[in-house]
Parts: structure tokens; sequence; C-alpha cells
């Protein structure tokens, strides 16, 4: 992933509101980010509780999308993450959701999926080591292909109403 600046990551924002833009609050290890080897970014936001970001690089550009994370436990044991599909126990696992960019966001229109609770899929591909005693690991290089594309494909879909608008 190319190197962003806050005022990149603040652009990128797709479906932000303007509140939304003044409280952002950058990861605390923002300057030590590590582009070469980021796939996407993505970070739960310190101050406000239950909001994250995810910036992926469609196309050529860095698109981003505020995440919301459900309240809430669930009574399953484990869960897996739509992005990494890596098998978490459930309270690892939550249902974020971000709210559509253009009129379809305005109007309440929200895509969710199941992502890692603290956003770290980009980590989790990487891990050599099976994280759940029956899961079975594809290559790492598959695997971290994988969740960019599926990290891709969610920004898309929030993006999609947008498009049409256009």
């Amino acid at each position: 992933m190319r190197q962003l600046t806050e005022d990149d990551i603040r652009g990128a924002l797709a479906n932000a509101g303007d509140d939304e833009l003044r409280l952002l609050t950058l990861p605390p290890d923002f300057v030590l980010t590590d582009w070469d080897h980021l796939d996407f970014l993505a970070w739960r936001d310190p101050r406000t509780k239950g909001r994250g970001y995810l910036i992926a690089e469609v196309g050529d550009e860095p698109i981003g999308v505020v995440l919301r994370a459900a309240e809430g436990t669930s009574r399953v044991s484990s869960a897996l993450c739509n992005l990494c599909h890596t098998m978490q126990p459930a309270d690892q696992v939550s249902l974020f959701s971000a709210r559509k960019a253009g009129r379809a966001g305005q109007n309440g229109d929200t895509v969710g999926t199941y992502i890692c609770t603290d956003l770290s899929c980009h980590e989790n591909v990487r891990l050599a080591a099976p994280l759940a005693p029956n899961e079975v690991r594809a290559s790492v290089d598959a695997r971290i292909d994988g969740t960019r594309r599926r990290a891709q494909s969610f920004v898309e879909r929030i993006l999609e109403s947008a498009r049409a608008e256009a």
C-alpha cells in the first residue's frame, strides 16, 4: 500500500460526514506504519467507542470507510472473520457495519460483515501456525491476496450506490 498522510486518509473516507472527519483519531502508531508490508489500513478509533476505519486501494486510489462495531456478545464459541478467513474465539470477531456512500447512506442504508474485533486481519493472515486445531490454511501469499481482495470488495459494496448515482 502506498504511504498516506492524515489529509490523504481524511480525503479517502467515502462515507464519512463532517463530524466523523472532525472526530477521526489516527492509530497511536501511525507514524511507525510500515506501508510496504500493508495490504490495507484498518484500526479502531481509540477515542470513540465502537468506531473503526478501513482504507483499501481500489484501483490505484485509497478509498476508506467508517465502520461501527455492533454492541453485545455472541452465544457461539467461535466465529470466522469474513476478511481474513481466520477462525477466532467469538469475542474476537464483531459485526461491523458501514453506512453506504451517497444518497443511500444518507437514507440509512448500511453494509455489514464480521471482522476481527481489533481489525488486525492484515497481521492474522501472516501467522504461520493455525489459530484453531482443525483449521486448514492456504499458503500465506494466497491468504494475504484473498484478504486484500475481500477488503477491497467490502469497500466497493459501500460505494456501489454512490457510483450508480453519478
